[in-house]
């Protein structure tokens, strides 16, 4: 699975949202810097390339889909920065979030609940 720009990410979560989508459907959900209609064509035409979107033709027109599941993708690369950028730690994303005042003690207290009825 090859990594996405932070555009085609904005694509793919459009096309996760509305599940199969026209490149004009695409479009009208890009509310900020929208590309022109031919750059966005061929941009999705690109995810095809990758392996991350399919196609059904009506006519010279395309409905797309996406092929890989949005839960598929996280976890790749969320396992990538984490690998990444801190040495493979779980403990140093949580530490790293806390020191950076992005999660509370309430949630570091559910996240443990969590762990603990896991088992």
């Amino acid at each position: 699975m090859q990594k996405l720009t932070n555009r085609e990410e904005e694509v793919m979560r459009i096309l996760w949202r509305l599940e199969n989508a026209f490149v004009k459907d695409v479009m009208a959900e890009i509310k900020k810097d929208q590309p022109h209609y031919n750059t966005l064509s061929t941009m999705i035409r690109n995810l095809e390339e990758k392996g991350y979107v399919g196609y059904e033709a009506f006519g010279k027109t395309h409905r797309y889909f996406p092929i890989v599941k949005k839960e598929d993708y996280r976890k790749r690369f969320m396992n990538t920065a984490i690998d990444n950028y801190f040495n493979s730690s779980y403990k140093n994303v949580v530490s790293f979030f806390a020191k950076e005042e992005k999660i509370s003690i309430a949630e570091l207290k559910e996240i443990i609940n969590l762990i603990e009825n896991k088992k």
